[in-house]
């Protein structure tokens, strides 16, 4: 089968087309025939070295949707879906023709979702999930503030929060457009340059600050979401693209009994991501939460320039399609 692989670290031109020897079943693992594979944001970061558990060789790509192949029976051709914090890293990633899974991690895809949707909502929705859900505890009729709602978590984000009955305030350095998903879902917009956003923020919800903040924007935003949460408020962290290191006043925080949570989905294998998968894809299947946009479908010869996309801050979804 053919594979993107890479032997060192460094940049996207690191990657090179090989072939490897086809995967075999055995009665603990699957073989799934990759139909398309989503190029992420820590895809390239992995190639770039900055990620401390990879082992080399390695064959990268975190998200992927096919079908079984090879394996039990009953799961022969069942189309299905993944991601987890090992694939790519400690074993061999979705950037190929087939992927050796454990049977455990096997989750039917979407009805709804073709298979490049499919691929594109992982990373993405699950490290959302993750910070809301499993961490925040975000409950029906809490304010949720979103720091770049327009991303690709941010807009997962916005989704999720509105399906647990939240209210929603987005917050980005630019104003969506009014057509697009967030700005349809979200119940306010706010603008992240605003000197006096928590100000704005707490004048438009009652005199209340936020239960939860989820930063998507990474450092910059990491004080001034700390300065919009309300009593006992919590705010999830999962991302750092420039400012790595912080301050914050800590008499503030312990005063407002904040809370502050990290998130790393590089910690939730494919079989922990998989039960993930499954609540979210309920969502999918009732039409309530959509997939990223698309914005480029790529055969798998063409891997190094999908990285390249991502490396320069492509927008949309890059999507690779092995067959």
């Amino acid at each position: 089968m053919q594979v993107i692989e890479f032997k060192e670290f460094g940049s996207p031109s690191k990657l090179h087309l090989a072939k490897r020897p086809l995967p075999q079943a055995d009665e603990n693992t699957a073989v799934v025939r990759i139909e398309a594979a989503s190029v992420n944001p820590s895809d390239v970061k992995n190639v770039s070295g900055r990620m401390s558990q990879t082992i080399l060789p390695r064959v990268p790509g975190r998200d992927f949707s096919g079908m079984v192949e090879d394996g039990p029976r009953e799961w022969i051709n069942k189309e299905v879906w993944g991601t987890g914090g090992d694939v790519g890293f400690t074993r061999d990633g979705s950037h190929a023709e087939y992927i050796h899974v454990p049977l455990v991690s096997l989750v039917r895809k979407p009805e709804r979702l073709s298979h490049e949707q499919a691929a594109s909502v992982g990373v993405r929705f699950v490290t959302a999930w993750c910070g809301l859900v499993e961490y925040a505890r975000l409950v029906k009729g809490e304010t949720v503030a979103v720091f770049g709602a327009t991303g690709g978590v941010g807009g997962a984000a916005v989704q999720i929060a509105k399906q647990r009955g939240a209210r929603v305030i987005a917050i980005n350095r630019s104003t969506p457009a009014a057509d697009t998903l967030v700005a349809k879902l979200a119940d306010l917009m706010l603008d992240a340059n605003d000197p006096e956003l928590p100000l704005v923020l707490r004048s438009l919800n009652a005199g209340r600050g936020a239960d939860v903040v989820l930063n998507a924007a990474g450092g910059a935003m990491f004080e001034i979401g700390l300065r919009l949460l309300g009593h006992r408020g919590r705010q999830v962290e999962m991302t750092s693209p420039t400012e790595r290191r912080v301050s914050l006043d800590l008499v503030d925080f312990y005063h407002n009994e904040s809370q502050l949570l990290g998130v790393d989905t590089l910690k939730r294998d494919l079989t922990a991501s998989g039960r993930i998968l499954e609540e979210l894809r309920l969502g999918f299947d009732s039409g309530f939460y959509q997939p990223p946009i698309i914005s480029k479908s790529m055969p798998l010869a063409q891997a190094r320039q999908a990285y390249e996309l991502m490396a320069k801050g492509e927008r949309g979804c890059v999507v690779l399609r092995p067959h």
